[in-house]
């Protein structure tokens, strides 16, 4: 009987912690929630790891080091701590034999005999790496390129920047080059007074006469001497040194160049009104969408010939080709064609082939349809076509240098590989460049979301969504014959981090309720993951029976399967309400089932749950994970498709669930406060109310790297930026809507919603509020600015569904 009523007591008591769940809990400090591991780094050895974890709940993160041996994880010492930083920058030779590394701002070499400090010096030298046939190492000091003799200790300056004056400097380097930001040497014009003046001293002064005498004898016998090696002049002109990437041979200097045409573009100005000093100050941001860009050049020097090549891109396969878009401004196409129309291109990436016989290029037009590889041959000093990938949206995906950074480079001397969306995903790819010959490494309705090539060059260690788009699953790759053997099996998402040696994995893991943990297992499959840590989730965060969203798909209008997550309520409320809570970035995955970045949100949506509704949130067109064909499914019209799938998935809720379709709300920040917006907007039926949290309202707003890519620019397309920005649809505001927006938002400025106010007034909407933050940015930090926002759309929804 003791017992049966302790098990009530109990059962109670979780009960009445399930009970409390208040936004005022989810939204503390998420301390509160526990501590996840971060940053995983393995030690040069690979033997131990190094990791940011904090699980005593301390004012931020530590380092934390576990042995292979002991697998018990310790806070390091700050002799730990230092050698971890040093072995963070570590750069291996071609057999790992040696390491060069930067530490404190100067250079450091070692092997297994020899440790040797390369500089010493109160200027700050970077960027370490082996070249000269690994027979020296090249460094960087303030924008000097330095090469340090691993036998002899000598070192050679083989590059310099020079401001000003570009004459040849006497003196110089043999094989060096210099950098200068004029071409010319340009004289002042002499007046006719200063020569009378120069005449007549001359004329009178006798020892002004006869030292003119001297120096004109001297200049002239100078002048018959063998000269010395001068450095070689590279105009700058009106561009900025961005960085070199120096040959495996040391014969050859690439030299990136940034050429802005719009140095004085105009910024916007963010007030920020709540200051320690009492008076508003003024933040400057970026510029808008459609201002002129830069562009990234590329030089080579050819130090052996003393010659200096530049990259004829102006003759790219496709570089004049026209966008579709032009066929809505008939005109404005006449106009570019009588101008010869060609684009500009920046180079992204280059990469030496092992032994420095090719470069190979990432070339990007400006419009960002066209990626092109080339292969520089340095004994042609030509470029090879390697491969084009056109879109007449914009390229992108993992690995393609979009979003994430590109990822390419060589599996021997003659065969590069890469990564692109030519199938609709992303895949790999090698090509042979002296023939062109292309192979896929990999194929299917999936993507290769990460690719790193083993120390033998015979695989590559890749991570996939193979299994199902909403999980992340590490897999061997062997590249003579393509298969692949999966080495993770738990459901959810796995972050790979690979040990020097390759024998051992450090695994950040997660799935739908479980925040991240760190394991470590051999690297092989079969292999059993060890847990190293075990402090994500909190004994509180535990003892709340938190509901694991179910992850399912449903067709779209178009036939398009759409993913979501769905919270089912265990006492759903009579009146069957729901809310669709709508991801932010546009291009990220949040229908998965690893642990989302949105972990307020999924709380959020439980406390929904827990009051009755139904809350899906769906991966919509234009989100990462599902290829290009769905991430350019925005293009030129955002808040088309990617509304209509929200849409869609409101008549799956009320078929599936027997939802009110009277009683839907919608809730979301940043691209989630735009489509919050649009539906308000432009499906007044369909959205009783909304939570706009710091939204975009108009496109032309916003900056020049996401939104051009969508929406072409607003002098080009202005059909594309109308048809897209909320602040033109407000007259079809019906529902109620609250707006929340942080005073100081740097990325979506407060602008943004400020004209809207004043559109909704003009209009003279009445069922609207607008909540301001004054020391919010975008991304809020503050427990009780959380509060307040979530407290507020909970009163919406509360107020508006359940009447």
């Amino acid at each position: 009987m003791c017992r049966h009523f302790l098990v009530f007591l109990l059962l109670s008591f979780a009960s009445s912690l399930h009970a409390q769940l208040t936004v005022e809990q989810i939204m503390r400090d998420p301390k509160w929630m526990g501590s996840s591991p971060s940053a995983p780094q393995w030690s040069a050895d690979g033997q131990q790891l190094f990791f940011r974890w904090n699980p005593n709940q301390d004012k931020s993160d530590s380092l934390y080091v576990v042995s292979l041996r002991e697998l018990t994880p310790v806070k390091a010492t700050l002799a730990q701590l230092v050698n971890a930083e040093k072995e963070a920058s570590y750069q291996y030779n071609e057999n790992r034999s040696a390491f060069v590394y930067a530490h404190k701002g100067d250079i450091y070499y070692q092997s297994a005999t020899i440790r040797r400090r390369i500089t010493q010096t109160v200027e700050i030298e970077s960027n370490p790496q082996f070249s000269f046939l690994e027979k020296k190492v090249v460094y960087t000091r303030n924008q000097q390129l330095f090469a340090w003799d691993i036998q002899t200790g000598e070192t050679q300056q083989i590059a310099q920047v020079k401001t000003g004056d570009a004459s040849p400097a006497i003196g110089g380097l043999r094989g060096a080059v210099g950098i200068s930001n004029n071409s010319t040497n340009r004289q002042g014009t002499v007046s006719e007074q200063e020569q009378w003046l120069q005449k007549d001293q001359l004329r009178y002064i006798q020892v002004l006469n006869e030292r003119k005498i001297k120096r004109e004898e001297t200049e002239a016998f100078n002048k018959q001497l063998p000269k010395e090696p001068e450095l070689r002049n590279l105009p700058l002109e009106d561009r900025t040194l961005m960085g070199y990437t120096i040959s495996p041979d040391g014969r050859f200097i690439a030299c990136r160049l940034f050429r802005n045409p719009n140095p004085q573009g105009k910024a916007t100005i963010v007030p920020n009104y709540v200051t320690e000093s009492g008076f508003t100050t003024d933040l400057n941001t970026r510029t808008k969408v459609g201002a002129p860009g830069g562009t990234i050049e590329v030089v080579l020097f050819d130090r052996y010939k003393d010659t200096i090549y530049t990259l004829p891109t102006s003759s790219l396969p496709g570089i004049q080709e026209e966008p579709d878009f032009w066929k809505d401004y008939p005109g404005y196409r006449e106009q570019q064609q009588k101008r010869k129309y060609t684009r500009k291109v920046s180079i992204s990436n280059v990469q030496w082939s092992p032994k420095g016989q090719y470069a190979l290029f990432d070339i990007r037009s400006d419009d960002n349809k066209d990626r092109w590889l080339m292969a520089w041959d340095t004994a042609s000093a030509q470029l090879k076509f390697v491969d084009r990938q056109r879109d007449e949206a914009w390229i992108g995906g993992p690995g393609t240098s979009g979003f994430g950074g590109a990822v390419m480079g060589w599996l021997d001397e003659y065969t590069c590989w890469f990564r692109s969306e030519a199938t609709g995903y992303s895949h790999l790819y090698t090509v042979d460049v002296r023939n062109g010959q292309r192979r896929a490494l990999t194929t299917g309705n999936y993507e290769v979301q990460q690719a790193v090539l083993s120390n033998n060059r015979k695989y590559f260690y890749i991570t996939t969504n193979e299994v199902h788009p909403g999980e992340q699953h590490f897999y061997h790759l062997r590249i003579a014959d393509g298969k692949k053997d999966r080495i993770t099996n738990l459901t959810g998402a796995h972050q790979v981090k690979i040990a020097p040696d390759e024998k051992h994995l450090a695994i950040l893991y997660s799935n739908s309720v479980t925040p991240w943990e760190l394991f470590l297992m051999e690297n092989k499959a079969g292999s059993t993951p060890i847990a190293i840590t075990n402090k994500a989730r909190s004994e509180s965060f535990q003892s709340i029976p938190w509901i694991e969203p179910k992850v399912i798909s449903f067709p779209a209008r178009d036939g398009a399967p759409v993913y979501a997550r769905v919270y089912e309520p265990k006492k759903p409320d009579p009146k069957k309400p729901a809310v669709l809570f709508v991801h932010g970035a546009g291009y990220l995955q949040n229908a998965h089932k690893w642990w989302s970045s949105y972990f307020r949100e999924f709380m959020f949506n439980n406390l929904l749950a827990e009051k009755g509704y139904y809350v899906m949130d769906i991966d919509y067109r234009g989100s990462a994970g599902y290829g290009r064909d769905w991430r350019t499914g925005i293009y030129r019209h955002m808040g088309g498709k990617d509304l209509s799938d929200h849409i869609d998935a409101v008549n799956y809720l009320v078929k599936q669930y027997g939802v009110d379709s009277n009683r839907v709300g919608i809730y979301g920040g940043s691209y989630g406060g735009f489509i919050t917006l649009m539906g308000l907007f432009t499906t007044p039926s369909i959205f009783a109310a909304g939570a706009a949290l710091r939204p975009v309202t108009d496109w032309a707003n916003y900056n020049h790297g996401y939104t051009s890519n969508i929406l072409n620019e607003p002098f080009t397309d202005s059909l594309a930026y109308r048809r897209s920005s909320p602040i033109y649809f407000a007259e079809g505001l019906k529902g109620n809507l609250l707006i929340c927006h942080g005073m100081i938002d740097v990325n979506v400025h407060y602008q943004d919603v400020v004209k809207l106010t004043q559109r909704l007034i003009e209009l003279g909407k009445d069922n609207w509020e607008l909540a301001s933050y004054p020391l919010e940015d975008h991304g809020f930090v503050e427990p009780s600015s959380w509060t307040d926002e979530y407290k507020r759309i909970l009163k919406l929804f509360e107020t508006t569904l359940k009447r």
